[in-house]
């Protein structure tokens, strides 16, 4: 039985990916500030999570693997930038609050800590904030090792690249360069058949037909052998779009959105179940796809560590 604490939990890909290596689960906690991921969580997880009153006299409440994917709104290059110093009050500042929690976890301080982010914290305009981050990890008895995953490494077509920082307490640092790797899926097997997509995903903005073959931030790329990053908006540039032949073009669906991420479909099933449209799309079933954490990254990851 594996113990994780799930802070900036989302729809709960670590979770997932521990399933799907067949490992037994226990959170400690998940912790969540959006209410529409916590639906989707509850939805997709309804079988292993107990809702009664229990007695936590002699549990122990010590996790073995921390993870915590922080806000990258304020570190991403598609973001204002405005970084993660603490005492900003900016989004990606609430990392700070993951090391205040692992501060006061004395003797229950988790024995992996692992925190992914956006590229773009290793900048010279963020490095500063990722570096100190590293040196307070260290004062709390921890080694620390990064390194950028792109999930085209770990089977799913899409180019995402991300920092993952796993910190082990009390022992050598994590070895990135064992970790299994996993050739790219042919992206047929993640899109649907144009021929059943609804009209709605179709591109009718003349701003994004304009833009489609373009360059720079008012772009819009056609999909080939793989996808871009999945954002929390596709229906805007910079945007990516699905050729259909005949001069049609569409966005791709959610239920794409959460397969390109790893999810299966009974996963995505379970969430559609419990989130109204707005408009023309299920918003958040893209925003909580495009906040997360790549599933078969982290099955990686996990593999390594437990197995």
């Amino acid at each position: 039985m594996i113990q994780i604490l799930e802070l900036f939990g989302g729809i709960g890909s670590p979770r997932c990916a521990l399933r799907n290596l067949g490992i037994p689960i226990k959170a400690i906690d998940y912790v969540e500030i959006d209410k529409k991921a916590v639906r989707s969580y509850n939805a997709m997880f309804k079988e292993e999570l107990e809702y009664k009153t229990q007695s936590v006299v002699g549990w122990n409440l010590k996790p073995d693997i921390l993870i915590h994917g922080s806000p990258c709104q304020d570190f991403s290059i598609a973001g204002h930038q405005k970084g993660g110093t603490e005492g900003s009050e900016t989004r990606s500042s609430l990392m700070w609050e993951t090391i205040h929690i692992i501060q006061n976890m004395g003797v229950w301080k988790p024995r992996y800590v692992i925190w992914e982010n956006v590229k773009n914290v290793l900048s010279k305009y963020m490095v500063a904030n990722f570096n100190r981050y590293l040196h307070e990890m260290e004062k709390l008895g921890y080694a620390n090792a990064y390194a950028v995953l792109d999930a085209r490494s770990f089977g799913l077509p899409q180019a995402r690249q991300r920092v993952f920082t796993v910190s082990t307490l009390g022992s050598s640092p994590f070895d990135f360069d064992s970790l299994a790797h996993t050739p790219m899926k042919n992206i047929s097997e993640f899109l649907l058949d144009n021929r059943i997509v609804p009209n709605v995903y179709d591109v009718t903005q003349p701003s994004v037909l304009q833009a489609i073959g373009g360059k720079g931030i008012k772009r819009a790329t056609v999909i080939q052998d793989y996808a871009y990053t999945i954002t929390t908006r596709q229906d805007r540039t910079p945007a990516q779009v699905v050729d259909c032949g005949q001069g049609r073009y569409r966005y791709l669906t959610e239920l794409e959105c959460w397969r390109l991420q790893g999810y299966n479909d009974e996963d995505y099933k379970r969430a559609e179940a419990v989130t109204p449209k707005t408009g023309r799309y299920r918003m958040a079933l893209y925003k909580q796809a495009g906040n997360s954490i790549a599933v078969p990254v982290l099955e990686s990851l996990f593999a390594k560590i437990i197995l």
